[in-house]
Protein backbone atom coordinates (compact mmCIF):
# COMPACT_ATOMS: atom_id res chain seq x y z
CA UNK A 1 0.00 0.00 0.00
CA UNK A 2 2.70 2.47 0.84
CA UNK A 3 4.08 1.79 -2.49
CA UNK A 4 0.92 3.51 -4.13
CA UNK A 5 1.88 6.73 -2.23
CA UNK A 6 4.97 6.85 -4.66
CA UNK A 7 3.74 5.44 -7.71
CA UNK A 8 0.68 7.11 -8.38
CA UNK A 9 1.69 10.75 -8.65
CA UNK A 10 5.14 9.77 -10.38
CA UNK A 11 2.38 8.12 -13.50
CA UNK A 12 0.70 11.11 -13.16
CA UNK A 13 4.02 13.39 -13.47
CA UNK A 14 4.96 10.69 -16.53
CA UNK A 15 1.40 11.16 -18.26
CA UNK A 16 1.56 15.28 -17.85
CA UNK A 17 4.95 15.17 -18.96
CA UNK A 18 3.96 13.45 -22.36
CA UNK A 19 0.64 16.04 -22.87
CA UNK A 20 2.83 18.97 -21.80
CA UNK A 21 4.44 20.25 -25.04
CA UNK A 22 0.97 19.46 -27.65
CA UNK A 23 -1.88 21.22 -25.04
CA UNK A 24 0.17 23.11 -22.59
CA UNK A 25 -2.83 22.10 -20.09
CA UNK A 26 -0.54 19.76 -17.85
CA UNK A 27 2.13 21.11 -15.52
CA UNK A 28 4.62 18.59 -15.76
CA UNK A 29 7.10 20.60 -12.86
CA UNK A 30 4.41 20.61 -10.32
CA UNK A 31 3.42 16.86 -10.81
CA UNK A 32 7.08 16.47 -10.49
CA UNK A 33 7.38 17.89 -7.64
CA UNK A 34 4.73 16.13 -6.00
CA UNK A 35 6.40 12.79 -6.82
CA UNK A 36 9.89 13.93 -5.56
CA UNK A 37 7.78 14.78 -1.89
CA UNK A 38 5.82 11.79 -1.77
CA UNK A 39 8.80 9.84 -2.74
CA UNK A 40 10.37 11.12 0.19
CA UNK A 41 6.95 10.33 2.30
CA UNK A 42 7.21 6.81 1.17
CA UNK A 43 11.23 6.44 2.37
CA UNK A 44 10.25 7.84 5.45
CA UNK A 45 7.12 5.19 5.95
CA UNK A 46 9.26 2.47 4.90
CA UNK A 47 12.17 3.04 6.85
CA UNK A 48 9.26 3.56 10.41
CA UNK A 49 7.47 0.54 8.99
CA UNK A 50 10.61 -1.50 8.91
CA UNK A 51 11.42 -0.98 12.66
CA UNK A 52 8.23 -1.81 14.07
CA UNK A 53 8.22 -4.99 15.65
CA UNK A 54 6.03 -7.95 14.62
CA UNK A 55 5.12 -11.07 15.41
CA UNK A 56 5.96 -14.62 14.26
CA UNK A 57 3.35 -16.06 12.61
CA UNK A 58 2.15 -16.79 9.21
CA UNK A 59 1.85 -13.84 6.28
CA UNK A 60 0.27 -14.60 3.26
CA UNK A 61 2.97 -12.64 1.66
CA UNK A 62 5.94 -13.29 3.07
CA UNK A 63 7.94 -14.55 0.37
CA UNK A 64 10.30 -16.69 3.38
CA UNK A 65 7.35 -18.73 3.79
CA UNK A 66 6.48 -19.30 0.23
CA UNK A 67 6.84 -22.56 -1.44
CA UNK A 68 8.55 -22.22 -5.06
CA UNK A 69 4.57 -22.67 -6.45
CA UNK A 70 3.52 -20.03 -4.68
CA UNK A 71 6.21 -17.73 -5.47
CA UNK A 72 5.47 -18.41 -9.02
CA UNK A 73 2.04 -17.89 -9.46
CA UNK A 74 2.33 -14.63 -7.33
CA UNK A 75 4.97 -13.41 -9.40
CA UNK A 76 3.04 -14.29 -12.70
CA UNK A 77 -0.01 -12.55 -10.70
CA UNK A 78 2.37 -8.93 -10.33
CA UNK A 79 3.48 -9.64 -13.74
CA UNK A 80 0.01 -10.07 -15.53
CA UNK A 81 -1.68 -7.08 -12.95
CA UNK A 82 1.29 -4.55 -14.12
CA UNK A 83 0.36 -5.29 -17.52
CA UNK A 84 -3.09 -4.82 -17.27
CA UNK A 85 -2.75 -1.45 -15.42
CA UNK A 86 -0.26 -0.24 -18.31
CA UNK A 87 -2.91 -1.28 -20.57
CA UNK A 88 -5.49 0.37 -18.69
CA UNK A 89 -2.82 3.69 -18.45
CA UNK A 90 -2.50 4.20 -22.21
CA UNK A 91 -6.03 3.51 -22.49
CA UNK A 92 -6.46 6.27 -20.25
CA UNK A 93 -4.06 8.76 -21.84
CA UNK A 94 -3.94 8.13 -25.49
CA UNK A 95 -6.62 9.81 -28.04
CA UNK A 96 -8.47 6.85 -29.61
CA UNK A 97 -10.29 9.10 -32.17
CA UNK A 98 -7.65 8.29 -35.09
CA UNK A 99 -8.46 4.95 -34.91
CA UNK A 100 -11.95 4.39 -35.11
CA UNK A 101 -12.02 5.91 -39.13
CA UNK A 102 -8.89 4.17 -39.60
CA UNK A 103 -10.52 0.48 -38.78
CA UNK A 104 -14.11 1.51 -40.57
CA UNK A 105 -12.30 2.33 -43.92
CA UNK A 106 -11.40 -1.33 -43.61
CA UNK A 107 -7.54 -0.68 -43.38
CA UNK A 108 -5.08 -3.74 -42.75
CA UNK A 109 -2.38 -1.81 -40.32
CA UNK A 110 -5.02 -0.29 -38.31
CA UNK A 111 -7.05 -3.37 -37.75
CA UNK A 112 -4.11 -5.35 -36.75
CA UNK A 113 -3.40 -2.73 -34.28
CA UNK A 114 -7.08 -2.95 -32.78
CA UNK A 115 -6.70 -6.38 -32.25
CA UNK A 116 -3.50 -6.82 -30.83
CA UNK A 117 -4.86 -4.31 -28.23
CA UNK A 118 -7.61 -6.39 -27.55
CA UNK A 119 -5.82 -9.40 -27.75
CA UNK A 120 -3.57 -7.51 -25.15
CA UNK A 121 -6.16 -7.32 -23.16
CA UNK A 122 -7.55 -10.39 -23.01
CA UNK A 123 -4.27 -12.07 -22.10
CA UNK A 124 -3.71 -9.98 -19.59
CA UNK A 125 -7.49 -10.36 -17.81
CA UNK A 126 -7.07 -14.37 -18.24
CA UNK A 127 -3.26 -14.03 -16.87
CA UNK A 128 -4.55 -12.30 -14.14
CA UNK A 129 -7.50 -14.69 -13.46
CA UNK A 130 -5.48 -17.79 -13.58
CA UNK A 131 -2.69 -16.42 -11.91
CA UNK A 132 -4.73 -15.42 -9.04
CA UNK A 133 -6.41 -18.90 -8.68
CA UNK A 134 -3.07 -21.05 -8.70
CA UNK A 135 -0.91 -18.46 -6.74
CA UNK A 136 -4.45 -19.08 -4.00
CA UNK A 137 -4.31 -22.83 -4.55
CA UNK A 138 -0.79 -23.21 -3.46
CA UNK A 139 -1.24 -20.47 -1.16
CA UNK A 140 -3.73 -23.48 0.48
CA UNK A 141 -1.66 -26.74 -0.42
CA UNK A 142 1.39 -25.06 1.41
CA UNK A 143 -0.84 -24.12 4.53
CA UNK A 144 -2.66 -27.31 4.41
CA UNK A 145 0.82 -29.56 4.30
CA UNK A 146 2.32 -27.34 7.17
CA UNK A 147 -0.91 -28.19 9.66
Amino acid sequence: MTSLIWALPMAAWAGSSDLSPIDQTAYPRVALIVGIVMLIVWIALLTRIARTPVSPRERRLDLAQMSRSEKRWTLALVAFGAGLIAWLNAAATVDWAPLWPAVSSGKLGPILFAAALAGFLIAMLVGVSVSWRKSRAAFFQCRAART
